[in-house]
């Protein structure tokens, strides 16, 4: 459970941090980091499907830090999307 957190932690804050100009930079304090963690777990469940699920590579473990390099894609591909859905919510109608 803790390298789990550890895990999307760190891939989140990496993700957000490669990312420029995401739709979460104007967030700071204790929301900032449960967004980075919530990311990081969300792109490391993408990166595990996509590595492990779709083409075969990787072990049978989700948050496992040797899939750190697959949890990692798999945010930075979860952060623009997740970014386009906050601004649409926002958006008045």
């Amino acid at each position: 459970m803790c390298g789990a957190l550890l895990l999307g932690l760190f891939c989140g804050v990496v993700a957000r941090m490669l990312i420029p100009g995401d739709a979460f930079r104007g967030m700071s304090g204790p929301m900032s980091w449960l967004v980075s963690l919530a990311l990081g777990l969300v792109g490391a469940v993408v990166g595990w499907l996509i590595f492990t699920g779709l083409f075969g590579i990787g072990d049978d473990d989700i948050f496992d830090w040797g899939g750190v390099l697959s949890a990692l894609i798999g945010t930075i591909i979860v952060v623009p999307i997740a970014g386009w859905l906050l601004k649409s919510v926002r958006r008045p109608s």
